[in-house]
Parts: structure tokens; C-alpha cells; sequence
């Protein structure tokens, strides 16, 4: 069984939370809670609503509403206690982030479950989905949901943790350093993987040295005996497994190397699956996994070793993967009917940076495509590269040409330097945003192409791809084979 949340058991009672929280309870809260929410316009029967004051908006002005959709209680600080006094069950605090975050740390007290942290340039949430998928295939399972990994999403994910699990995975992310440290001292996981080190938020590092380094703050909340998993084809194994040894963990390592304890022996690549031979920790493994990817081979390692690390079963896990498919916006695959036949969508969305998008290039180049058709990419900018950004964006017309990619639209300020180094036979249009692009990519698309988008969230390319979607919807639109980065 796996899910991100096993609601139907009651995860709190009002004398737990104000345990956990020392808040005061206000009202009449007899109802279980079987659920956390931060946002009123998500909030289920049985939910616990947390009234966090964000950048935007102030979770107090939206407790009526929460209560009034069959919350259980809402979690507000004092300020507000006496305004919202009349309107439901309530656990008043001093902070109600500092509540979510005692929540979580109570939650992670009781468990028995085995818990395994991600973290990683590229890759987190993939090899967090996996984990979920093969874990589940052994246990109860509880793993964040979407990408719920900084300072909200970790203790939100935890305070949902059910005591029943058996294995917890949580996703760890960071922009600067400090960041990593606090969370995975909450979580304490058992297992800890770094998928990779790779230049990304370059703005608020000197070098992919501090990178790595921030990505290493995981180590220092593993519980004693606990282990830590690095990539052993990195550049930065090294600085990562002293930093590990450092924080008395275990290390383990996977990679092709030929002394990775996962290790991958051979691997066939095909268009809608990766079938793989790999030896872990002595015993040999053959499996497929339902994606394609050389990326998706290599995090497929790392979630076998973890998956034995935490005492699961290896060969249940290994049937497992063949299950895969991507998390939306991260590689997901439709199948849409243009002018001239079928078109294939490539969904990547969510984020991106150079290692990601030499992954998905390179992926596209690999994708089948028509007879008259062309493996198009559509790019948006990539965000958080600081002073070598243009540098970084230019650079990725070598992966292009390699990839064979017929066609290039690139949309946002930043990519216009991979625009002007692209040669003209390749250039599809340049837009200074994603609206735009759009309007100039979707006259081009024609039966038989391949078309990926990729950018960083903030490029907006989601909107784009659901657009594109709705306009070459077939008359069944179902998914195809999914690939994740």
C-alpha cells in the first residue's frame, strides 16, 4: 500500500496536538483529525487547516472557510484567537509554522517506520516517486507529496506521516546554503541519497564545491547507524562521502564505477523502457523500468541500494520499477493528433537546468518520430545560474546538434543567447516569454513530430504544453510512455 497520505487512520487527536504544539485547544474539537492542509481551498473532511502567513496571503483570513468545508480544527496563533473565537474547533499557538513543524517532529518521535531522504541537483522528486513505487510494493508507505521539500513541505509531509507506516521517503530541496540542515534534522532519516551535484543555483554559491557541500547537510541528520548513498560517477563523490563519513554514516555508492556497490552492468535503452542488468551490494539484478532514460538507469540504482539499506525487499522493489511513470510536468508523454497523423508530447515543464536539459535533449534525440516528422524542443529560460547564465544557455546548442534536433523555439531573456548560437536551419523562433513562443510554435507542429518543452517553473511553459494538449487533443486522450529527468 502506498499513498501520500493514509487518511482513513486518524493521525492526531486535539490532546496530542496541543501536546506536540503546546497550544490550547479552543472549541469543541471531537472529530479526528485525518489529514494536514496548509491551503483552505484543499481541505477535506477530517483535515487539519494551518493557518501559515505566506508572502502573499494570511492563512487566518481563509479559517471560516476551512472549517466550513468539514476541517476538523485550525491551527491559528493568538493574535488572531479572540476574531476567531466563534468559529469552529481551533488549536491556538504562538506561531503556527513553529506548530506545523512540532507537528512534524512529533510525528517523526512516534513512527517505527523506516525512513528514507532525498536530495540531489537533478532528480529528487523522480527517485522520490520510485521510492514511494517499490517501498509500497513491501509496506505501507507515506512519501511528500508533489515536491513538498523546503521549509513548509518538509514538516507538512511529516505531520502527515501515519503511525502505522512502514516506510516514510521525503524530498529535501534547497536554493542557498543552511537550507538542507534543519529540515533533514526533522525528518532523521535513516537512509540518505544524494542523486547528484551538478551547477544549479549558481546564484547563491561561489562554485559547485559550496553546492555540494549544502547538498551534504543531509548526512548530519541521519540517525546514528544510518547510511548515506552517493553517486559514485560524480565529480564530487569524494567531498560528499568525507562530508558523510564526517556525520558517522555509513556510505554506500552507486554509478557505473566499477567499485559502486550498485553498480550497473548493462543497460538497453528503448524508446518507452530501460531494461537493466546492475549487481547490488553482491546480488545480481535484472529489471526494466517503465521510462526511458540513462538519468532515470542511474537514480533506479540509488533506489535499490536505499531500498536494501532500509530492509526491504530487493527483488519486489526491482518488479517494482517496471510500474514507473513520471510525475507531471517532469517527462509525462501524450499522445496528440495533429495534421498528418499522431504527435508526440514530451512534458518537462516543471524546472530545469543545464544537466537536466542535456538529459531531456538527449532523450528527445532518442524519441521515434514520423516519417516527415521532427524532434522539436521548445526551451525556456533557465533560472538561478548567476554570472555564467548566457554562458550555460549558449553552451546548449552542442547538446542539440549531438541530439539531432531538427527544430529549436526558445522563449524567455535568458535563452536568447542559445538563440543567436544555434545555426539557422535549426531555429524554430525566439519570444522574450512563453505566451508568445506558443503563438509561433503551434502553426509549425505537424503529424509525426516530437515535441518537448523545457524550462525552469518560472519560464512558464506549463501553460504552453496544456495548451498544445487541448488543441491536438486526439479523441481519446490518454498518456503514453512516461520519462522523467
Amino acid at each position: 500500500m502506498t499513498t501520500a497520505n493514509m487518511s482513513a487512520e486518524p493521525l492526531w487527536s486535539a490532546p496530542e496536538l496541543a501536546l506536540a504544539t503546546a497550544g490550547r485547544v479552543a472549541g469543541r474539537a471531537e472529530q479526528p483529525v485525518t489529514g494536514v492542509s496548509i491551503d483552505s481551498r484543499t481541505v477535506a473532511q477530517g483535515d487539519m487547516f494551518f493557518a501559515i502567513k505566506g508572502d502573499v496571503h494570511d492563512g487566518h483570513k481563509f479559517v471560516a472557510d476551512a472549517l466550513s468545508r468539514g476541517a476538523a480544527i485550525a491551527v491559528i496563533d493568538k493574535a488572531h484567537a479572540a476574531e476567531l473565537a466563534q468559529v469552529g474547533p481551533l488549536l491556538v499557538v504562538d506561531d503556527v509554522l513553529g506548530a506545523l513543524v512540532a507537528t512534524g517532529v512529533a510525528a517523526r518521535a512516534r513512527s517505527r517506520a523506516k525512513i528514507v531522504a532525498v536530495t540531489g541537483s537533478v532528480g529528487k522528486t523522480s527517485t522520490k516517486e520510485a521510492l514511494r513505487l517499490v517501498l509500497g510494493a513491501d509496506g505501507p508507505t507515506h512519501a511528500s507529496a508533489a515536491s513538498h521539500n523546503n521549509h513548509w513541505g518538509v514538516p507538512l509531509t511529516l505531520s502527515r506521516l501515519p503511525k502505522s507506516a512502514a516506510y516514510g521517503v521525503f524530498e529535501i530541496g534547497m536554493n542557498h546554503p543552511n537550507e538542507i540542515r534543519p529540515l533533514t534534522k526533522m525528518v532523521r532519516p535513516h537512509v540518505a541519497i544524494v542523486t547528484n551535484v551538478e551547477p544549479v543555483h549558481l546564484a547563491a554559491f561561489d562554485g559547485v564545491e559550496g553546492i555540494a557541500d549544502a547538498k551534504a547537510e543531509i548526512f548530519e541528520g541521519l540517525v546514528r547507524g544510518g547510511h548515506a548513498v552517493v553517486n559514485r560517477d560524480n565529480p564530487h563523490y569524494e567531498r560528499l562521502k568525507a562530508a558523510a563519513t564526517a556525520a558517522g554514516a555509513a556510505v554506500w555508492s552507486f554509478g557505473e564505477h566499477v567499485s559502486s556497490d550498485a553498480r550497473l552492468d548493462r543497460v538497453a535503452l528503448k524508446p518507452g523502457e530501460a531494461c537493466v542488468a546492475a549487481t547490488v551490494l553482491g546480488d545480481p539484478v535484472t529489471f526494466k523500468i517503465g521510462a526511458p532514460g540513462r538519468h532515470l538507469v542511474q537514480n533506479a540504482l540509488a533506489v535499490l541500494l536505499a531500498t536494501k539499506l532500509a530492509g526491504a525487499d530487493l527483488a519486489l522493489a526491482a518488479l517494482a520499477l517496471a510500474k514507473f511513470t513520471a510525475p507531471a510536468g517532469r517527462g509525462k508523454r501524450y499522445e496528440l493528433a495533429a495534421p498528418g497523423g499522431a504527435v508526440t508530447l514530451i512534458d518537462e515543464s516543471y524546472n530545469a537546468n543545464p544537466a537536466s536539459m542535456r538529459a531531456a535533449l538527449a532523450l528527445l534525440g532518442q524519441t521515434p518520430v514520423g516519417a516527415s516528422g521532427r524532434r522539436i524542443a521548445v526551451l525556456g529560460d533557465m533560472l538561478e545560474l548567476g554570472a555564467t547564465s548566457a554562458e550555460l544557455h549558449a553552451k546548449l546548442a552542442e547538446t542539440i546538434a549531438a541530439a539531432k534536433i531538427d527544430l529549436v523555439f526558445t522563449a524567455g531573456p535568458l535563452m536568447r543567447a542559445l538563440h543567436d548560437a544555434l545555426p539557422e536551419r535549426r531555429r524554430g523562433g525566439w519570444a522574450d516569454s512563453a505566451a508568445e513562443i506558443e503563438v509561433k510554435l503551434v502553426d509549425r507542429i505537424r503529424g509525426g513530430d516530437a515535441v518537448m518543452l523545457k524550462g525552469s517553473n518560472g519560464s512558464k511553459l506549463g501553460p504552453v504544453a496544456t495548451a498544445l494538449r487541448a488543441r491536438f487533443a486526439p479523441a481519446s486522450d490518454d498518456t503514453i510512455t512516461a520519462v522523467t529527468v
